[in-house]
């Protein structure tokens, strides 16, 4: 047997809720949230977010690199 309707059709039939509302209003929230972020990954935001870290990391490194080649050597 076969049945030719609309999805629409098919979920009042069955007497299901029709969720494209909030489909909808879930999918605005989403496009609103990704847009705040791509904001953020703009350059300059990254690297003023980044560059703290990056230099504390390097430092760390230097530090390390340099206490295996000088043993005696303490921070």
């Amino acid at each position: 047997m076969n049945v030719d309707c609309t999805p629409e059709e098919a979920r009042a039939f069955f007497g299901m809720p029709d969720v494209q509302p909030m489909q909808q209003h879930l999918m605005n929230e989403m496009q609103e949230r990704l847009s705040a972020n791509l904001k953020a990954m703009e350059p300059d935001a990254m690297i003023r977010a980044w560059l703290p870290t990056a230099v504390k990391g390097f430092e760390q490194w230097q530090d390390m690199f340099a206490s295996q080649m000088n043993p005696t050597r303490t921070k």
